[in-house]
């Protein structure tokens, strides 16, 4: 049993020492910084919703002007503004999604007509 034991921890051992060492050094893991604006577009749009409720939960404008930046775009208001636009066209998102993005769309000033009555739904629910 003694030998049985000592085979075991001795084979473990040997084991994770080569798998680390195969695993950084010659085939070490690929290191890729993606940027957001290389997302589907799918994922943009989840992006662009969480960005809204961190909106809607602390109220800070300039924050989220600051999350929307990282899309790298020149007009990202105006990405803001198409993606809602878009999202409202299509159903692609909830009811709640839609009216976190008409919130934050407000908020910046950004308001159209197709977010009119979301922006109004909301109000007689709150």
């Amino acid at each position: 049993m003694l030998r049985f034991t000592r085979s075991l921890i001795l084979g473990l051992l040997f084991g994770a020492l080569a798998g680390l060492y195969f695993g950084w050094f010659p085939f070490p893991p690929d290191s890729r910084s993606s940027k957001i604006s290389d997302l589907a577009q799918r994922y943009r749009d989840d992006y662009t919703v969480m960005i809204a409720a961190g909106y809607a939960a602390d109220r800070d404008a300039a924050g989220a002007l600051e999350r929307l930046r990282l899309f790298e775009l020149e007009d990202f208001p105006a990405y803001l503004q198409r993606s809602t636009e878009r999202i409202i066209s299509t159903s692609a998102r909830d009811l709640d999604d839609i009216r976190l993005l008409v919130r934050l769309a407000h908020e910046l000033g950004l308001l159209t007509p197709a977010m009119q009555p979301f922006l109004v739904m909301q109000s007689a629910d709150s």
